[in-house]
């Protein structure tokens, strides 16, 4: 995982996502496909966003607590987040273009 983006776990999930600024929380596991696919693109978009997008990334094997408590069904999933509240979300994989349009709203 790279240095701009954020491993969340059961014990600090709470805290990442109370963030004034936008929080995005992939949720994926090692056996997901989709989900590596999509994980170059997530470290592209952390680092050239990095100033006004938090990316996060929590494996939901590892941390079934918060996977349960989202109600995460499908991978990859992911969550916006402000102030601690989820203001959007997408299932499935996603293109860089896909990816920087969806974070975009919630970042102008």
């Amino acid at each position: 995982m790279s240095e701009n983006i954020i491993q969340a776990t059961d014990a600090n999930f709470d805290e990442i996502t109370q963030s004034d600024v936008p929080v995005l929380v992939d949720y994926w596991a090692e056996w997901c496909g989709p989900c590596r696919m999509i994980a170059p693109v997530l470290e592209e978009v952390a680092a050239e966003m990095k100033d006004s997008v938090k990316i996060a990334k929590l494996n939901i094997e590892e941390n079934r607590e918060t996977a349960t408590k989202m109600s995460i069904r499908s991978i990859p999933t992911l969550m916006v987040f402000k102030n601690g509240e989820v203001i959007d979300q997408h299932i499935g994989a996603v293109s860089k273009g896909q990816l920087v349009d969806f974070l975009q709203k919630h970042t102008a």
